[in-house]
């Protein structure tokens, strides 16, 4: 109760802060995002990788995650060439993670200086899914599933424009952003309607290797609130979760007349054999050149990045899964988006 109870004041903190902030400085609503590249896909699909790569390239902006955990600063803040006091409230969050939750941060570390989701804003806005990804709450399942999220994108925007103020008066001059949160693939409709001239990376990777990660994941912070996990349950239910989500990400990309024009397909697979490559089909896709001031700085992300830890052990069948079920239900989306190259990789 107490972990739900600090994030949920957390949260109300950086709103009022950041409105705040608005009220004081009224042109951040004027701040344009323009054409940003967003990462989307399930969990464990190479979402981090390309978006981290791709926010190597100092064109674009990102959203760090000192910056997504305390995205508005105290109201005397000020405006210098000191480092952000805020980096270092992050890296103690991070260092507090690490010794308090290890499980948890070797399923999913979250580091103060690296590019980082902004699936928080959506949290922030009291409609996400990030509530159901920690507690069993049947009731609040069913009723976000009939809710318009446009309050919550509205708000996305919002804080990405007080987020682009705030690095212009820190020197930045970046034009793009890229985004990146597996939490946008239900809400690809939305998402445009906010950002109507961005690009979609969507990566893919077989659910059977996404699904375990997922429900691992869940379980883990189910467990950070409860004493007992019925991991059959998180299981079904995050199968059911991800399906749903698919199944809305194919349909709206199915009904867009420019798709191919304005989403890029990457294979998980791919990426990571030559990571370059995949980002360079990007750099197509979207006309700007991949520089080789960009690709140097990739590469050099790529020699130092932070390596992860070893994860817990899981199979599908720790949560009531198996490989059939998992591909019955993602039959449609295996069809469409992975070939027969890579599904026959399967061991």
């Amino acid at each position: 109760m107490h972990i739900l109870r600090s994030g949920l004041v957390h949260s109300l903190r950086m709103r009022l802060r950041a409105q705040e902030w608005i009220r004081r400085h009224p042109e951040i609503t004027e701040e344009t995002i323009a054409a940003p590249i967003v990462v989307v896909g399930m969990m464990r699909s190479g979402t981090t990788l390309l978006q981290r790569l791709l926010a190597a390239d100092d064109r674009f902006h990102c959203a760090y995650g000192w910056e997504v955990v305390e995205v508005a600063p105290k109201l005397d803040h000020r405006w210098s060439a000191d480092e952000d006091p805020r980096i270092a409230i992050s890296e103690k969050r991070e260092a507090t993670s690490r010794q308090l939750a290890p499980e948890l941060f070797a399923i999913h570390p979250m580091y103060a200086r690296e590019p980082e989701e902004e699936i928080v804003f959506l949290s922030d806005a009291f409609l996400s899914h990030v509530p159901e990804s920690g507690a069993h709450l049947p009731a609040y399942r069913a009723w976000i599933d009939t809710q318009d999220f446009t309050p919550a994108y509205a708000y996305l925007h919002r804080m990405l424009q007080f987020l682009q103020w705030q690095k212009r008066r820190q020197g930045h001059s970046a034009q793009r952003w890229v985004l990146k949160s597996p939490a946008h693939l239900g809400y690809l409709d939305v998402l445009r309607a906010h950002f109507p001239d961005l690009h979609i990376v969507h990566m893919h990777r077989d659910p059977r290797e996404t699904i375990p990660s997922g429900a691992s994941l869940n379980a883990t912070l189910h467990a950070m609130h409860s004493d007992h996990v019925d991991r059959d349950r998180v299981g079904a239910e995050w199968l059911a979760r991800m399906g749903w989500t698919n199944d809305r990400a194919m349909a709206t990309r199915a009904g867009w007349s420019d798709e191919s024009a304005r989403c890029t397909d990457v294979e998980f697979a791919d990426a990571v054999v030559d990571p370059i490559a995949a980002v360079a089909r990007v750099y197509d896709a979207i006309g700007v050149p991949l520089t080789a001031r960009a690709e140097a700085a990739m590469r050099r992300w790529l020699d130092v990045r932070p390596r992860e830890v070893a994860r817990p052990s899981y199979t599908a069948s720790d949560y009531g899964l198996s490989n059939g079920l998992i591909d019955e239900r993602f039959a449609a989306y295996n069809s469409r988006f992975r070939s027969a190259a890579h599904t026959s990789r399967r061991t």
